[in-house]
């Protein structure tokens, strides 16, 4: 009985505050949309670079240049964020990445969003991690890896 009394005084107060008997419920609809739209550019962000070693591949353009032009190798993660196995092996992978003191950069490819690049790679299966060295793909694995298995798959190639 109390918790209904204070429940409903609650909503009322509420109601009050966002109801405003002098504005139409046009402003009050705009009103609250720009207080919707200023909440959400504050909190997206929209950054490619996750950090220094690696980032987000956003288009084809982007992966030949970051990837195929790169002076340095570049492990290319083909993933997918419904794949549980991609889910583990990826802070792994960011990991190792960033063991080498950009030696070598990680590209991360999303293939719900890049279709196109995946089927261009022949990738089957995910997670897929290929690497590129001079623009050319020199070797790859598919699935998730041991610890070892992914350090030497990083090392030998730098």
């Amino acid at each position: 009985m109390f918790l209904s009394r204070s429940c409903s005084r609650l909503i009322r107060s509420s109601a009050t505050k966002w109801t405003n008997p002098q504005k139409s419920p046009q402003q009050m609809t705009t009103k609250l949309s720009e207080v919707f739209t200023a909440g959400q550019r504050s909190s997206f962000h929209t950054s490619q670079v996750v950090n220094s070693t690696s980032f987000n591949v956003q288009d084809e353009e982007d992966f030949s240049e970051r990837v195929l032009q790169s002076t340095v190798p570049v492990v290319a993660d083909f993933h997918a964020e419904w794949c549980g196995p991609c889910k583990l092996l990826g802070p792994r992978i960011e990991s190792e990445v960033g063991k080498h003191d950009g030696k070598v950069l990680l590209a991360k490819v999303d293939i719900d969003d890049m279709p196109e690049l995946a089927m261009k790679y022949k990738i089957n299966v995910v997670p897929s991690v290929l690497l590129f060295k001079g623009g050319a793909e020199v070797d790859r694995f598919q699935g998730n890896v041991d610890d070892d298995m992914l350090q030497h798959f990083v090392a030998d190639k730098i």
